[in-house]
């Protein structure tokens, strides 16, 4: 067992925006019964309002400030003897201070989805403000995966059945 995982056992999920972080980390966390927390849902929470409308009225530079806060409030809750499986936004994991916070606190795995898989399941969603372009959103989705591959671990997405993926994960020698 991976001992970075006994000193504080906190799984991070990160990967692309429709990757299935949330849906694989809430079933994982029930599995593991640990505490599961997507960190836009505590983004939203701490601001009154969405990631978007953050995004579209204050910027992408004051929602990476509220993001890394939100990551150091988790990491607290960690540090204090609460396991969890945190599953967090698609740019968190490419902010060097987040990538430091997380490789220090427990174990990192990268959701490695397709484009394609991607592109079909946010399809018609308009709550994501990085997807709107579609040339912008390739470009991010390709630019992002040398940070995502800083990860401790890569499981690829190769279904779309959420308990598959969380088996794959199990399977990791972390555990």
């Amino acid at each position: 067992m991976n001992a970075r995982l006994i000193r504080t056992p906190c799984l991070y999920l990160v990967g692309f925006m429709g990757c299935g972080k949330t849906t694989i980390g809430s079933l994982l966390a029930d599995e593991l019964g640990w505490n599961f927390a997507n960190l836009d849902d505590d983004i939203e929470a701490e601001a009154h309002a969405t990631i978007s409308s953050i995004f579209e009225e204050q910027g992408e530079e004051v929602f990476r400030q509220l993001e890394h806060g939100a990551l150091v409030a988790r990491v607290r809750k960690v540090q204090r003897g609460q396991p969890m499986v945190l599953s967090l936004g698609g740019g968190a994991f490419a902010q060097a201070q987040n990538v430091s916070l997380i490789q220090e606190n427990g174990i990192s795995i990268w959701l490695d989805c397709p484009l394609d898989r991607i592109r079909a399941r946010i399809a018609g969603q308009e709550h994501r403000p990085l997807a709107r372009d579609p040339e912008k959103f390739e470009a991010l989705y390709h630019a992002r995966k040398s940070f995502y591959a800083k990860a401790d671990y890569r499981v690829e997405v190769v279904s779309d059945d959420a308990r598959e993926m969380v088996t794959a994960i199990l399977a990791l020698p972390v555990f």
